[in-house]
């Protein structure tokens, strides 16, 4: 926890872009829960563009791009959890299965015994990327996770904040990309959610409204048993920024000794 604050302080002396983004190699709201201690989880995440953005500079076009990126996580503690990412890609025309990225990702809860109002966990992240993919070579992530639970209703809240620490977009701000999530549960298995990716640019100075993206993304989990859980989801945009019809499937599988 020590080491991930001092990257966090380090990182805030560092300026960056204020262009709107959106990850499109790991589109998930993050939950309240870390992985259990002495165990992993491996998530794959796949999605596909089926109409995304022109190229733009060195950057390919991301219509009819697809993304596979391997994330596997281990539980150091009942309240901290550290993750590597295997960032893969193919573009129309490109090669098959091209590496497009790495990123390193630890993650601490407030203990469940505080009985704080609201579930409350933070994730930081550091994503190397390949240029065709990102104009920027080192990127930064803090993710705040606000979850709360009625009855078989979950909402959880992720106001991300997002910066360049080296590239073009360094002398740039702070870029405020929120992510939310509703569930029902409709069984034991199945929930049925909403979604919602946005970026408005930067913190200080939001972009216009057109140029803002914001999409919803209605889909389901569905937990097989235990350790085995499958998400689904389809965009729908609310801007004419950013990709405009995007597909995204999440296998996660838990497994390992325990404590």
């Amino acid at each position: 926890m020590a080491a991930a604050c001092a990257v966090a302080a380090a990182a805030c002396a560092i300026p960056v872009r204020d262009a709107a983004a959106q990850d499109a190699f790991e589109i998930q709201v993050y939950e309240y829960a870390t992985v259990p201690k002495g165990m992993w989880n491996l998530e794959t995440h796949y999605n596909y563009t089926m109409r995304g953005t022109p190229a733009s500079g060195l950057l390919y076009a991301t219509d009819r791009q697809s993304h596979l990126t391997f994330e596997l996580t281990r539980g150091i503690t009942d309240d901290f959890e550290m993750a590597a990412y295997l960032v893969f890609a193919h573009h129309d025309g490109g090669s098959v299965g091209e590496l497009a990225g790495y990123r390193f990702r630890p993650r601490v809860k407030v203990p469940e015994a505080w009985k704080w109002p609201v579930d409350v966990s933070l994730s930081l992240e550091l994503g190397i990327p390949n240029g065709a993919y990102e104009e920027n070579s080192m990127t930064f992530e803090v993710r705040p996770i606000l979850e709360k639970k009625f009855g078989e209703w979950q909402f959880d809240i992720n106001p991300v904040l997002a910066r360049a620490l080296k590239g073009p977009g360094t002398s740039d701000g702070w870029e405020f990309e929120p992510n939310a999530r509703i569930a029902y549960g409709v069984t034991k298995q199945l929930d049925l959610s909403l979604e919602y990716y946005g970026a408005t640019g930067n913190v200080t100075s939001w972009l216009p409204g057109p140029q803002q993206i914001h999409t919803v993304w209605p889909g389901f989990d569905y937990q097989f048993n235990e350790t085995t859980v499958m998400n689904f989801g389809v965009s729908i945009p609310g801007t004419g920024a950013g990709d405009q019809s995007v597909v995204k499937l999440r296998l996660g599988v838990l497994f390992g000794g325990g404590k």
